[in-house]
């Protein structure tokens, strides 16, 4: 396994589509989502189009080989008039965890959201996510916040 000392984090490039993908299927098979070749492909393509809100960082280690990735925009908070970062995806590979990958993936956003004067990153995990869990709670701030989905339509 690589430590963090080997590791630097990046935006994506094009060239990176075959670890991206391998990364990205781990994300939707940790999450048990089904998740079609057309959809994942949409998502680059999103990642890739600098007129797009999504973002992609990746953690690459010593030898080119990347090991983790972050997805992120920015969105509006109408309520303190201000611009936060959500951050949609996090992952790292499994053989790479305790790398350091997921702190210096979360602190290139960090410093994305000072750059861009976003007042605050935001995201959401699994409640049986404890890992994940564990290494947020070091970072962030647990909200009180209660998380609904609502299906479009009647």
């Amino acid at each position: 396994m690589s430590t963090s000392t080997d590791l630097k984090v990046r935006a994506v490039r094009a060239e990176d589509f075959p670890q991206w993908r391998a990364l990205y299927r781990g994300y939707a098979d940790f999450y048990e989502v089904e998740q079609t070749e057309e959809a994942a492909e949409r998502v680059w393509s999103w990642v890739n189009d600098p007129g797009h809100e999504v973002e992609a960082l990746v953690a690459e280690d010593g030898a080119g080989r990347l090991v983790g990735l972050a997805h992120y925009r920015p969105f509006a908070r109408p309520l303190s008039a201000t611009t936060g970062g959500f951050l949609d995806d996090l992952f790292v590979a499994p053989e790479s965890r305790g790398s350091g990958a997921a702190d210096l993936l979360l602190a290139a956003l960090r410093g994305i959201a000072a750059e861009r004067g976003w007042s605050v990153v935001r995201w959401i995990t699994a409640d049986d996510n404890h890992r994940a869990r564990a290494k947020y709670d070091q970072l962030a701030t647990r909200t009180m916040w209660v998380t609904y989905d609502m299906t479009p339509g009647s």
